[in-house]
């Protein structure tokens, strides 16, 4: 890539952007008895510091958990960036949360401009690579009449004929924008202006498109004993059902409500088992009717009061939906969902059986012919 040429980054991947933004610190100009070494130096007020920002963004549509995907990948980059040379500090600009389609709250109020420190432990981030928030930058990044200049926004786009040639090489090239630059465009100004997470005193001095096909290098593989997978988890089922725009979009992996219940009645069974917990983003008709179906057994769903919903958020409400989903004796996703995903892999971070944790619903088409996931996205260690 290009960045060692340019003074700041900031990513938008999956059709993402990449901005970069210098900081100068300010400095001293040292004691000489050469006047012009002097004036010179007194004509800079900032003499140039190592760090450098790299702020990111994803698609408006993609959601929490993949989100945090995103994150991971682009701390790594960072990673491998600083070890790779000592010339610069590369800092990550933590992309401030917004509106999602899953969070639905409306008695919180705006869930805009939410901070990571709100879900997540700066200071364990911060152990990997350094990072800030984005209210953190803007106070530290020198801005013009109060407008934050970011240095150049990489929008990353790809190669509209790759599937067509079967050509998948490694691409990563500065070219003419195929869409509509994501909404960025010049303003009077001669700037760069658009969605840059909700923020109004945000632009760049320059947007370049680059056709981009490639991956990021994963961590370097440590060496750590083989997991025993024997952990056995709480006395409950733990099942994440999809519905809302899963019913429609994906059809084959959903099942109705009676289905869905029936494969829990079979492995409640199984499993002996008297409780079960519900992780879903169906409204409360459906989930009520899916308790009808379930009334033999406890049927749990954390609905968080109206002061723990103001303080976590429904980003948090998610976060506790797969903690207590991540330490059942038995979970169930729903095939294709990034939220069940992280759940499989929190529990192979614990230590549970691959036959207790990458189980998925079967739709009403498939069920009774013990469908199994398409894939297992199994940790590498």
């Amino acid at each position: 890539m290009y960045l060692y040429n340019f003074y700041n980054i900031f990513i938008q991947l999956l059709l993402i952007i990449i901005v970069v933004a210098e900081f100068d610190e300010p400095g001293y100009c040292p004691a000489t008895n050469d006047d012009s070494t002097s004036d010179k130096c007194a004509e800079n007020k900032y003499l140039s510091s190592k760090k450098r920002y790299i702020l990111y963004d994803v698609n408006p549509p993609e959601g929490f958990n993949l989100r945090r995907d995103v994150y991971v990948r682009v701390a790594v980059f960072i990673n491998k960036l600083n070890k790779s040379n000592d010339k610069f500090k590369w800092i990550l600009v933590l992309p401030p949360w917004g509106k999602s389609y899953h969070w639905r709250s409306q008695s919180i109020g705006d869930q805009s401009k939410i901070p990571w420190s709100q879900f997540f432990d700066i200071k364990s981030l911060n152990k990997f690579i350094p990072v800030i928030e984005m209210y953190e930058f803007l106070k530290e990044y020198k801005s013009e009449n109060q407008v934050t200049i970011l240095d150049r926004i990489y929008y990353l786009q790809n190669d509209p004929k790759m599937f067509e040639s079967g050509d998948f090489h490694e691409r990563n090239i500065i070219e003419k924008c195929i869409d509509n630059r994501g909404g960025y465009r010049k303003n009077y100004n001669d700037k760069f202006i658009g969605n840059f997470w909700g923020y109004q005193n945000i632009s760049a001095d320059k947007f370049d498109c680059v056709t981009f096909h490639g991956t990021m290098s994963g961590l370097k593989k440590n060496l750590q004993p083989d997991l025993y997978r024997n952990s056995i988890g709480g006395p409950y089922l733990a099942a994440h059902l999809r519905r809302r725009d899963f019913v429609n979009g994906h059809s084959n992996y959903v099942p109705s409500i009676n289905n869905a219940a029936s494969q829990l009645d079979e492995k409640m069974k199984e499993f002996n088992l008297k409780n079960i917990f519900i992780a879903t983003d169906a409204d409360s008709q459906e989930f009520d009717k899916l308790k009808n179906y379930l009334s033999k057994y406890n049927v749990f769903k954390y609905t968080p009061t109206s002061v723990e919903l103001k303080k976590i958020k429904d980003g948090g409400v998610a976060i506790v939906d797969q903690i207590i989903s991540s330490h059942a004796r038995y979970f169930v996703g729903t095939q294709e969902s990034t939220f069940t995903f992280r759940i499989q892999e929190e529990r192979e971070i614990i230590g549970f059986p691959t036959s207790t944790t990458f189980n998925i619903f079967c739709g009403d088409k498939n069920y009774k012919k013990n469908c199994k996931p398409e894939s297992q996205w199994k940790i590498k260690w």
